[in-house]
Order: C-alpha cells, then structure tokens, then sequence
C-alpha cells in the first residue's frame, strides 16, 4: 500500500475525510447566517416549544373584554417596554479603545457618579429609558453610541471597569420614554 497512511492517524487523513471537512466547513457558516437572521427578525426571541401542557380556568367573554379595555390605555401610555441585550462600560481604554477621552457621543463630559446609556442611531440622544437594576429604578438618558451596539441593544454606563464587568449580559426588559 505505497502512498497510504495506516495506523490511527491514517483515519484523519483520507479523501472521504478531507471532503467531509470541507463540506462541513461551508455548511455550517451559511446554516448559521440563516439562523441568525431569522432570529434577528424574531427581535432576538427564541421561542423553544414543549410538549408540557397545563389546566386552564375557564374565564367568561365579559370578564376577558373588560381586562383588555383596563389594560389598554398602559400600551398606549408615554412608555413602551422594549427587551433589549444590555452590557454595561466604563470610560476606560479597555471599554472604549481610542474614544477613552471622558466624551460622550452626544458631547456630555463624564462625571463621577453619571448614569447613561449608549443606543442604536434609532433612539435620539436625551431618549430617556428605565433599565431594571440600573439607577435605582430612575429613569436615564442615552447621551452614547458605540460601534457594537445595533438595533435592541444597549450599553448602560458605570465609573468603574470591575463594575462594569460585573453587571455582565442581561436580557432584560427595558422602558423606553415614547416621543411626544
């Protein structure tokens, strides 16, 4: 057998495996991208199913219409409740590379003890927000942008790197101050 590879690593290296590393290598990319933008349109909701079922009361048609028209008015109130990626910053070289100057997008000089946020282009700056754990429930402002940070994700501020790293990746439901 001139040519061929035995033993254990003769397994690693014949043309049924190189191929099947090739294959592999382009389809799972474009499997990925696929995935991806679907849930990307989903709004980053992924939405396992199971096959687990529960007992429902039975509620009357006149009981349900009355809740819905209670209810109403709060989705049409100054604040709608959008989920969001939220990670956290600070002003350090680390967190902000080259624009670790104290500046913010929207020009605010840092200060001790601010609290802020940095938003996709589709929230102005001044675009006040409630983010839960964040401020103590008050609500902030977007005076930031950041090169990541697209669509529903958004950078919450802290004075401090290790603060910052410990606030970590929350998804989370975040109020945003509708425009009047």
């Amino acid at each position: 057998m001139k040519g061929r590879k035995t033993g254990y690593w003769g397994v690693f290296f014949g043309q049924k495996v190189i191929v099947t590393a090739v294959l592999l290598a382009i389809i799972i990319p474009v499997v990925s991208r696929v995935f991806g933008a679907v849930l990307a349109q989903a709004g980053g909701r992924l939405i396992l199913l199971s096959t687990t079922t529960t007992e429902v009361d039975t509620v009357s048609p006149i009981a349900v219409k009355e809740s819905v028209m209670k209810t109403a008015p709060q989705e049409t109130s100054q604040w709608q409740t959008v989920r969001m990626r939220v990670t956290a910053y600070c002003a350090c070289r680390r967190c902000c590379g080259k624009f670790a100057d104290g500046i913010t997008a929207s020009g605010h000089k840092i200060r001790q003890g601010d609290t802020f946020a940095a938003a996709d282009k589709k929230y102005s700056f001044g675009t006040e927000m409630v983010v839960a754990g964040y401020n103590n429930g008050k609500p902030i402002e977007v005076l930031d942008r950041g090169g990541a940070i697209r669509g529903n994700k958004l950078d919450v501020f802290f004075n401090s790197h290790r603060k910052a790293r410990k606030w970590g990746v929350k998804y989370i439901d975040v109020k945003v101050r509708r425009n009047s």
